[in-house]
C-alpha cells in the first residue's frame, strides 16, 4: 500500500524547488516527498535522500520495495540515495559533493511501512519484539551473520525498547515517559513495569500494552488517542534519541544551504516543533522565517490520512548575505 506524504502540496509550496536545482530529503521513507521534488527540479536537478533505515533504502531502489510502484526508479541518474542517519548531514553533503543545496526537508514522522511492516514494535496493534530502532535488522537470534555487515552481539548491544523496560531505573523511564511522552499516569505505569519485570521479562509490545492498561484508570481506556500511544512514542524517541539528533541536524542545514536556499521541517511532536521553532528564531540573522505560523494539514488530508493529524511545518530561507 502506497501512503501519501504528509503536508505534499504545502512543502512543494514552502521549499519552491525548480529546474535545475539540488534537494536534500533528509528523512527519504517510502520516496514521496522525493519523489514530488524530483519531478519539480526535472530534468538536471537531483535529489540526496538519505535514511537511517536499510530496508527504507532497499525500497526505494531501482531493484524494488514499495517505492518502485512510485516510479522513483525513472529518476535513479537523478536520486543519490544514502543510508546514514541525518545527525552526519554535513559529513555526506562532503561525501557526496552535493553541492549547491538549494532546500533541505526533514520529516520527522514515522513512516507507515515502520508501522505496518517492519516487525519491530513501533505499534501496540500488533505482537511484534520491543526494537523500536529504526536501522534495526530484525533477524533470526541463531543466525551469526549480521545482515548490515556488522556482528550480531554489536547490533543486540544497541539500546532498544525492551532493554529500557527491563533494564533502566524506576526514575528513568518515568523521566522519558513524563518528558516524550508527556503521559499524566506515567507513576502507576513505571510501577507495574518494574513489578512486571521482577516476575519475568518484558519482550513484546502486546505485553507492554497489557502492562498500561493494567496501570491506567478504566475511564483512560477509551479516550480519543490509543491509552498506549504516549508510552510507545516516549520509548522510540529514547531509543533513537529523536531530540537530541534534531538538535545537532538544524545547525548542520543551516550551513549547508546556499543563499536564497530553503528548509522545511515537519513534526509530529510539542517538544520537536519547539526545537526548530527556537532554532530558526535564534537564527534570524541568517535565516528568514516563511511561516508565522506552523502550517498544519487541511481536513481533507486528514480525513485521508488520520496519522497526519498532528503534523506541523515550519520553514524558512537562507538569507543572500
Amino acid at each position: 500500500m502506497i501512503h501519501s506524504p504528509v503536508l505534499k502540496k504545502e512543502v512543494l509550496e514552502c521549499l519552491a524547488p525548480k529546474p535545475g536545482e539540488n534537494f536534500i530529503d533528509c528523512t527519504l521513507g517510502q520516496g514521496g516527498h522525493a519523489l514530488a521534488i524530483l519531478e519539480k527540479v526535472s530534468p538536471g536537478g537531483k535529489v540526496l535522500g538519505i535514511d537511517a533505515d536499510k530496508r527504507q533504502i532497499e525500497n526505494c531502489s531501482a531493484a524494488g520495495g514499495n517505492c518502485s510502484k512510485l516510479k522513483i526508479e525513472n529518476y535513479k541518474e537523478r536520486l543519490i540515495l544514502v543510508n546514514d542517519s541525518y545527525v552526519n548531514l554535513k559529513k555526506i553533503v562532503e561525501k557526496y559533493n552535493f553541492y549547491p543545496v538549494n532546500g533541505i526537508l526533514l520529516d520527522l514522522g514515522m513512516s507507515s511501512w515502520h508501522l505496518e511492516e517492519s516487525g519491530r514494535g513501533f505499534t501496540f496493534l500488533k505482537d511484534e519484539p520491543l526494537d523500536m530502532r529504526y536501522e534495526a535488522e530484525i533477524q533470526d537470534p541463531l543466525d551469526e551473520k549480521s545482515a548490515s555487515g556488522r556482528a550480531v552481539s554489536e547490533i543486540q548491544n544497541r539500546l532498544t525498547a525492551e532493554r529500557i523496560v527491563n533494564e533502566w531505573t524506576e526514575l528513568d523511564i518515568r523521566k522519558i515517559l513524563e518528558e516524550y511522552g508527556e503521559e499524566r499516569f506515567s507513576k502507576k505505569i513505571v510501577k507495574e513495569i518494574v513489578r512486571t519485570r521482577t516476575i519475568r521479562p518484558i519482550k513484546t509490545t502486546v505485553q507492554l500494552a497489557e502492562i498500561i492498561k493494567r496501570a491506567v484508570p478504566r475511564r483512560y481506556l477509551h479516550q480519543k488517542i490509543h491509552f498506549a500511544t504516549r508510552v510507545f512514542q516516549a520509548l522510540r524517541i529514547a531509543v533513537n534519541d529523536e531530540l537530541n539528533n534534531l538538535k545537532k541536524t538544524l545547525p548542520q542545514a543551516k550551513d549547508i544551504l546556499a543563499p536564497g536556499g530553503r528548509m522545511a521541517v515537519i513534526s509530529f511532536h510539542s517538544l520537536e516543533d519547539r526545537i526548530v521553532k527556537n532554532f530558526l528564531k535564534e537564527e534570524k540573522q541568517f535565516l528568514t522565517i516563511l511561516t508565522g505560523k506552523p502550517v498544519t494539514p487541511t481536513e481533507e488530508e486528514i480525513k485521508n490520512n488520520s496519522r497526519s493529524r498532528s503534523a506541523k511545518m515550519r520553514a524558512a530561507q537562507k538569507l543572500k548575505i
